[in-house]
């Protein structure tokens, strides 16, 4: 049977009724098209699922295989947010994005989160980026206590022959460097030992017997360490470079981003439970020991390192041309031969 008629309107209902009761029709319907869904896109394993749980309607997270898919989407009508590593975050022109609204939620940051709110540009027109999380890269070791006492060694222990072939590097080039300096024959001894280089899935690896050490960002890997015993993570003294979590907002006409929702990740009840996944915000560090006063010691040290080796660690902002070619001729000339 067909779908039937809807019944004619009674007869006491006046023209005039009648054309206040289609405006107040069309009006709901409007305001069903302002709530129209609007997505916030992250990578896999980048976007804690506890957080994206608490995202209030119309908002929804949808998460993409890789940062390159987030990149290629960041235009897409329904697109109103981004989350983004900092080097990613690179690879989109001011043009691109518009200011997310956060300025009074960077104020409860500590300043080193400020220059990646900017993208390391000018203060003006407002902060693009509202960068949530932050850790080093660090060195996470499977069943190899040996080197594990030669924590001391710091990056230099990347050069170990026993890693010969068992050892996973970041996809990252620049950050590479950035561990043992631009000498070219360390270099070349580094690229001779890597069997991967894939920050991603370099955990797998690990898991799976066919690397023994990963340079790997701290948060894919801080929710393993009470599950598995056969991993330990070692910051060297001397610091690491920082990967960043950002939120960007690209340009269109998109609905103000939640603020009451961002500003969850920077208190209780959530900021316990990012923190257990890996993810820190950049908040004092008062905060911060309050916020792990109840976490095992070893894990409350590697998610809040002593401020001496904090100090150590840095950012890596966005380099010129010129800069990027020197480094990409010297990465080239410490592959491999053959």
């Amino acid at each position: 049977m067909g779908a039937s008629f809807p019944p004619p309107a009674p007869a006491g209902l006046s023209r005039r009724t009648l054309l206040r009761l289609g405006a107040a029709s069309a009006l709901t319907l409007l305001a069903g098209c302002d709530r129209q869904e609007t997505l916030l896109l992250a990578s896999r394993g980048d976007l804690p699922a506890a957080w994206a749980r608490r995202l209030p309607s119309p908002w929804r997270s949808q998460l993409l295989e890789d940062p390159a898919q987030v990149l290629a989407r960041a235009a897409a009508p329904l697109t109103g947010l981004l989350q983004l590593s900092d080097g990613w975050a690179g690879e989109l022109k001011p043009a691109d994005l518009q200011p997310i609204g956060t300025a009074a939620l960077l104020q409860r940051l500590e300043p080193m989160a400020i220059p990646l709110a900017r993208l390391y540009g000018p203060a003006s027109p407002g902060p693009l980026a509202f960068p949530w999380s932050y850790g080093p890269w660090v060195l996470v070791l499977r069943s190899r206590p040996d080197l594990a006492r030669r924590r001391a060694e710091g990056w230099n222990l990347l050069l170990d022959p026993s890693l010969a072939g068992r050892l996973v590097l970041p996809s990252s080039p620049r950050v590479t460097i950035a561990l043992l300096g631009e000498d070219p024959e360390r270099l070349r001894r580094l690229r001779r030992a890597a069997l991967a280089y894939d920050d991603r899935d370099g955990l797998n690896l690990l898991l799976t017997g066919e690397a023994e050490a990963a340079v790997l960002p701290r948060q894919r890997v801080v929710a393993l360490l009470r599950r598995d015993p056969r991993l330990q993570v070692l910051l060297p003294e001397s610091g690491a470079p920082l990967s960043w979590n950002l939120l960007l907002r690209p340009a269109g006409p998109h609905p103000e981003p939640p603020l009451e929702w961002l500003g969850e990740a920077l208190e209780p009840p959530l900021l316990p439970a990012l923190l257990a996944a890996g993810w820190v915000p950049p908040l004092p560090r008062d905060q911060l020991l309050r916020a792990l006063a109840d976490f095992p010691a070893a894990i409350a040290a590697l998610l809040l390192p002593p401020q001496p080796v904090l100090e150590r660690c840095f950012s890596l902002p966005p380099i010129s041309a010129a800069k990027r070619q020197a480094l990409q001729r010297l990465w080239d000339g410490a592959a491999p031969a053959g």
